[in-house]
Formats: C-alpha cells, structure tokens, sequence
C-alpha cells in the first residue's frame, strides 16, 4: 500500500495490538534533512526546494529575488489592479506627499557615480517586477531602482536621499503579502539582493553572520553541511531574503519549537534614513549593557531603518526526523491534540500546522499531483505533526505512545505516518501549496490573525455564517503558536462580499485581544488599521520613534503607521 492507516480504535484493538501494528508501519524518516536534494528529482517540470514543490508558473523563482511578477509575464495590471479587475480588498491609497521630492536627472548621476551603471536599474522590464509585489496586488511606479552592494554604498545613498527628501522603499525578495516591499507612488526602491555574502560562521556556537541579500534557502543550504540549521522555515524560502525575514519578524513553520527571530537575532546592523550606519551586529548570547535596540528594527518593516547585516544564533542540526499527516473530527480535537502533543512529545514537537477540510478540498482540486493521504473519507480537520529528535528510537517510542493514546482517546479519526522521505515532502506539499491553490481558485480575501487557539476557529464559524454561499471560507495555519490563515476565495472580488468581512474580521480579534497581523506585517494593507491591535498611546509612541529616527519620513511611507501619525510634522 502507499500509505499505512492508523486506524481509529477505541475498541476494535486493544493496547498490544495497536502495538503490534505500530511495529508492522512505522517508519522513520530521519533522512528527510536531505529531502531538498532527493525530492527535486520527483517531477522534472516543476521547481523543488525542502519540503515544497511548486510549478514553475507560480512559485517563488529561486534564487532570483525577485518572486512571482517574472514568471507572469504578459499579466498586464495598472496600479493596485489583479487579473485586470478592479481590486476591493485592498487598502486606501494615500495621496504622494508632496513633501517628497521627484527624481531628476542630477540624482541619477550621483548615484551611478556611487554605485556604477550597474547598480542603478532603469529598464521597464526590471522596474515592473520591483514594482509589483508577488500576488499583483500592489504595484507602484518607481523609476529607479538602485542595487548597493555594501553597508557604505547604503549609507551613502540614504544620506543623500534624506538631504534632497527622496523616499525609498527598501526590498529583498518581494515576497510579502501586504504591500509593504514595493512602492506605493515613485519612491526609490533600494534593493539589496546583492548584498548576499557569508560573513563568518562559529561552528562551536552555531552563530551566524551575514548581509541583508542572503536568500534564505542558500542559508538552509549553507548551514545543512555545516551541521546546523535556520531556526526559520517559509514556504517562500526560494526568494525570501533574511533582511526581509528580519524587518517582517517572519515566523513559519518551526516557531514552535525555535521561537520567533526576537529570540534568534543576536545582532543586527542597521542604516539610519540620515546615513548613519548602527553596529549592533553583536554575536553574545547575553549582553545586558544598556537598551537593546536590534528590536525596535526587529518586525518594523523598513520603515525605521535597512537592516543590512544579520548575525543569528541557529541550531544543530538532528538526525531524527518523523512526520504525521493526520485527521481529527473537530475543532475541539485539534486543540486537545496540540496540548497533548506538547506534554507527551515534549522536546521533539518541531511543528504543529492545521488545516480544514475546505482548505484539503481546494489543494486536491487545483494543484496537479495531489493525492489525498486518507483517501478511504472526508474529514473535517487535518493536522501535520513533525518531530525531530537526535535519539532515533527513543523519538519512535513517543511518537508512538502518543499517536496510540491519541487514537484510543478518540481525538484522532484516522492518520499516516511518512514512510519515506518523498511521502513527507507530499505531505508538506499539502499544507504549503494551500496559498497556491487559493490564487489558481480566483480571487481571494486574505488575513493573517493571531488569536488564542481555542478562539482560532471561531471566527471560521462566524464568518461562515455572514457569508453564507457567497464565497468560500478557507483556514488553515500554525496551531501551535495560534496563528490563523483566515482566507475569503471567490469568483470575483466584490464590494458585497468585502463589506460583509471587512470591518467585522478587524472587530472581531480586537474583542479577543488577538493581533491583525501576526507574521505577515502591516505594510500599506493594514497601516491603518493597527488601532485594533494597539491602543492610541502605544501607536503614538510608536509615532514619536519614527519621527525621531526618520524626521523626514523617507524610509518606507505610507507603510505600517496610520498616515496621519507618520506623515505628521514632515518637513
């Protein structure tokens, strides 16, 4: 058989048995840290990477930087336009504050002389990317875009920049989803995919130095021969870059085991709008000497600072790894299981991840090469559980215990566990490839909702129920760290369908204390509505912080703050 069931047995086995089976389908995978290499072979046509295939028509182009806009060619859009439909859900424009200066021919002569003909981009073709971000939701019209290659060629354009009042958007790999990387009127986009060099590596401590530009598969890369590992998984990991990951306070899939990059960053180096260049790229594990302001950058989007070396503390690399495609029948289930998991797996539990079955529907009907791994019936939940552990057998006999205790308990339904490594990356590819099947069903309504696990679901309930057979509700997410993907997909975008979501999605996490935006960021899409996340004060401090480290307001406008705090008092 293609995959082993666990079947569900309250009664039909008694605890031997269970056992006995156990022992007859187990399999380890401890090989799957290599699937990165041994998967690509899987289908030749389509671009692999870790745990996610992805066809080449609508994944992250490796390595490029750049995202999906290249390999969309052809798809003509004006600004803030999708599939040449007038797009609802995005946010109000703000007016160009005039304030800010036009480029002129001047400018670019300086910054050519800085940067070489080369470091200054001008093409239509290259400008169209930079401008649009990954899903064509946003596009702005910047006329330039300018590719340092070192701290001081930042430096030096940010200080002249801010001396003729030139707003800049810096970018990495354009793989945000709301708006935040890419200009919203003419700002000068900063790229730094050049600066993408290794800077050292302590084998000993496992801290990790390097610039901005690093794509964060070729860190992956890096790390695996050397032994360790990103504490950072994303399924944009082919493009995404860790200057990105950083400004984003980017989260994933191992956060529940590694902690967000608060806890990861050790230093950071980071270039003020006025020029001035912040050494904080420290690499001590504690430091106590005074504020410590690497986490007023950490998460901030750009928009205080360009962040353009990063020194991360990773962790070794471990030989044990298992996964677990499972089912569960309700929501209630799925919450017990996650407390279960925690107690009983413990210290292997390195991912969590839910999806429901309107999610699995809509994988199995648009992604080519899906099969279903519990193919005998529908279920209403799905759960991926990963383990990974440095004590193969040891980590067998948890995994073990736990999915039996679970199974005669009655919160699992059904389940597989991965007998070989392409069986784990088509589980993975389930879970990854919603996003993608989402944009191949039509239009979609996208939020990023961090909420108590037990209120997660709720909100799916709820909106159901507004929405009725308008559109098609779809959730999936990060469980263990209470991270909901709330997803609308429709036909069409309509005004009917967005007033019916929009402000009640934003009301309702406020009422249960939960965040708007917990991984993806604010950018231009939720700038301003952070008042549901944060009170008046902590959004006017936060105001007083941008003023004080960028008073003219070049650095990334129109962007996470409300426009009435972060254009006040620009010169």
């Amino acid at each position: 058989m293609t995959y082993r069931r666990l079947k569900h047995s309250r009664n039909l086995f008694d605890q031997l048995s269970n056992l006995k089976f156990f022992n007859s389908s187990r399999s380890s995978i401890s090989g799957l840290r290599n699937r990165s290499v041994q998967t690509r072979e899987l289908v030749k046509e389509d671009v692999c990477y870790h745990k996610h295939i992805v066809s080449r028509h609508i994944c992250f182009l490796k390595g490029s930087g750049i995202g999906v806009p290249a390999s969309l060619r052809g798809v003509q859009s004006n600004a803030f336009r999708i599939h040449s439909r007038n797009l609802a859900s995005v946010a109000t424009v703000p007016s160009r504050n005039p304030s800010f200066a036009m480029i002129s021919c001047d400018d670019i002569s300086y910054f050519k002389k800085i940067l070489g003909e080369k470091g200054v981009v001008q093409e239509e073709l290259k400008l169209d990317d930079a401008n649009t971000d990954w899903m064509r939701k946003y596009k702005g019209s910047s006329k330039l875009m300018l590719q340092p290659r070192s701290t001081h060629e930042v430096s030096e354009i940010l200080n002249y920049c801010n001396s003729k009042c030139l707003a800049v958007v810096p970018q990495g790999g354009n793989t945000g989803l709301v708006g935040g990387s890419v200009p919203v009127h003419d700002e000068v986009i900063i790229s730094v995919s050049s600066m993408n060099n290794i800077l050292s590596f302590d084998k000993v401590s496992g801290v990790l130095v390097c610039e901005a530009g690093c794509i964060l598969e070729n860190l992956i890369s890096f790390l695996d021969n050397e032994g360790y590992i990103m504490p950072l998984d994303l399924g944009a990991k082919g493009s995404c870059q860790i200057g990105g990951n950083v400004s984003t306070n980017a989260g994933g899939l191992r956060l529940i085991r590694y902690g967000s990059l608060h806890g990861s960053v050790l230093g950071l180096e980071v270039v003020l709008a006025n020029g001035t260049v912040l050494d904080m790229l420290g690499t001590l594990r504690k430091d106590n000497t005074g504020y410590d302001l690497k986490h007023l950058f950490i998460g901030s989007e750009g928009s205080l600072g360009i962040v353009t070396k990063v020194s991360i503390l990773t962790p070794p690399k471990l030989s044990s790894v298992n996964l677990a495609f499972l089912a569960c029948e309700d929501y209630a289930s799925c919450q017990k299981l996650l407390s279960e998991a925690k107690r009983k797996l413990g210290e292997i539990l390195s991912a969590f991840e839910f999806l429901d079955v309107s999610a699995m529907d809509l994988v199995l009907k648009h992604l080519d090469g899906i099969r279903d791994p519990l193919p005998s019936s529908k279920h209403n939940f799905y759960i991926v559980i990963e383990t990974t552990g440095s004590m193969e057998s040891h980590d067998k006999e948890k995994l073990e215990a736990f999915l039996l205790s679970s199974m005669e308990s009655g919160l699992l339904t059904d389940g597989v566990i991965a007998q070989d490594i392409n069986q784990a990356s088509s589980f993975w590819r389930i879970r990854e490839g919603i996003p993608e099947a989402l944009m191949k069903a039509g239009a979609v309504y996208k939020y990023d909702l961090s909420l108590p696990p037990e209120k997660m679901y709720d909100v799916v309930d709820e909106m159901r129920e507004r929405l009725g057979t308008a559109a098609n509700v779809v959730a999936y997410g990060h469980l263990g760290d209470g991270n909901l993907h709330l997803n609308i997909s429709a036909r069409e975008y309509d005004d009917s369908i967005l007033s019916k979501i929009e402000p009640f999605v934003y009301e309702w996490t406020s009422k249960q204390r939960g965040s708007i935006s917990a991984e993806h960021g604010l950018g231009l899409m939720k700038a301003n509505k952070i008042h549901y996340s944060k009170s008046a004060e902590t959004v006017q401090l936060m105001g007083a912080m941008k003023k004080l480290l960028d008073p003219n307001g070049i650095l990334n406008p129109y962007k996470v703050l409300p426009t009435s705090i972060s254009q006040s008092g620009v010169n």
